[in-house]
């Protein structure tokens, strides 16, 4: 078990066009768009609630100049509010409850005094309200015909501490609006979703003899061993098809890469370094990204499965580490400074494997485990800065980052 903390220290803290060059240029030209608020079977606190989930996901689009006026209508009204004349763009809703306690959402998209677009939305429980917010913005978002947002409606699962050798396992929305604590108990860290459905996660749990990698299905509650090791064992990334992992493990006593096939059950080692070799990532072309110090100091390189070869990917910064690839992008954690006095910064950059162009993504904390959108779109990211937990997204072609941060506890990783 100490073994395994001590590993675990070094992997978390030391190690169309092109995306690291070009981005959106933000104006005052950006349509406007309002909200008119058309319910009134609930208290003002939902109310607020909901029509602030709404803004929140309105200015992630960061396709409109969000108007943060409540204004209330009837939802019957054939034209907007006077205060909203002169607004693009006005998304009018209603909300409703159903004879099965479920959240019935009715939305209109009014420009040019008319109504172009109109949708209807139902949740079985008003907890579950910010999913129909990003719904409507998703939905919203392919009628003006900009990139798909879709990651907006897939769910967030994390590892939250919540006291010395303590955690919960949590799924949310990417906003945390929406929380529900899955696996309380023990000490429960690295989740990672094992299907597209988002119906199931891996993750290690250290409340044992020795750290295990468990599966947990989320429809039925049943949990299963996949398999323990002295040293570590941790999921970095499931292949698309769900039936290959990539694993951190220390069977010889260093930390490997390993694959590992949910079909036949069987490890197959993937590096052979005599040292520090972890965080891997599926690639194009069977191959993998991952971070090793064998430079010295942690630095991220890629090889193909089933070879021992291996190329360096990172050429910027001396302290790389956590990273995540989508295509050609590579992103990754990187140490800004190295002061023994105070805290240091590390910040996210983004590479690609066809230019020399580095671009960074943040600039002030602790930002690591960054994690692409399927579609590549978006990044998800912890960021620790001031005592204060958060999830960032950052929208690469839109150079804009948005904070959510955690009421409680601390985000120890996350998967999404």
């Amino acid at each position: 078990m100490k073994i395994f903390l001590s590993l675990l220290f070094i992997y978390s803290y030391i190690f169309a066009a092109d995306a690291t060059i070009n981005v959106i240029k933000q104006a005052d030209t950006l349509p406007s768009i309002a909200l008119e608020d058309a319910s009134y079977q609930y208290d003002e606190t939902f109310q607020m609630q909901v029509f602030k989930a709404l803004v929140a996901d309105f200015n992630v689009l960061s396709i409109f100049n969000v108007d943060r006026h409540h204004r209330v209508v009837d939802y019957d009204d054939t034209d907007v509010l006077v205060a909203n004349k002169d607004q693009n763009y006005v998304v009018r809703f209603q909300m409703t409850d159903d004879d099965n306690n479920g959240l019935m959402v009715g939305m209109k998209l009014f420009h040019a005094g008319a109504v172009v677009f109109s949708k209807n939305y139902r949740v079985n429980k008003k907890e579950l309200y910010v999913f129909v917010s990003h719904a409507i913005a998703y939905d919203i978002n392919e009628y003006m015909g900009k990139e798909s947002v879709a990651w907006m409606k897939r769910k967030v699962v994390f590892s939250r501490i919540v006291a010395p050798r303590k955690s919960e396992l949590v799924i949310a929305d990417y906003t945390l609006s929406y929380q529900h604590v899955i696996l309380s108990g023990g000490f429960n860290i690295f989740p990672k979703w094992a299907t597209n459905k988002q119906d199931s996660f891996y993750y290690t749990a250290l409340s044992g003899k020795k750290p295990t990698l468990k599966f947990l299905d989320i429809r039925n509650g049943k949990i299963i061993t996949i398999a323990a090791s002295d040293g570590m064992i941790v999921c970095s990334d499931v292949s698309k098809d769900g039936q290959r992992l990539l694993l951190t493990t220390a069977k010889d006593g260093q930390p490997d890469i390993y694959t590992y096939n949910v079909i036949s059950k069987r490890f197959a080692r993937q590096t052979f370094y005599k040292g520090i070799d972890v965080g891997g990532h599926f690639m194009h072309n069977d191959s993998i990204v991952f971070i090793s110090d064998r430079l010295g100091y942690p630095n991220v390189f890629s090889k193909k499965i089933g070879t021992k070869g291996v190329e360096q990917m990172v050429y910027y910064g001396k302290s790389n580490s956590a990273c995540s690839v989508h295509g050609p992008y590579i992103v990754y954690k990187a140490r800004e400074s190295s002061n023994v006095f105070s805290k240091n910064s590390f910040n996210l950059h983004l590479i690609s494997t066809q230019t020399d162009f580095i671009r960074r993504l943040t600039a002030t904390g602790v930002n690591e485990f960054p994690e692409f959108s399927q579609d590549g779109d978006a990044i998800i990211f912890i960021k620790n800065y001031k005592a204060q937990s958060s999830i960032g997204i950052i929208r690469l072609n839109y150079n804009k980052n948005y904070l959510f941060p955690l009421k409680y506890g601390r985000l120890q990783s996350l998967d999404w």
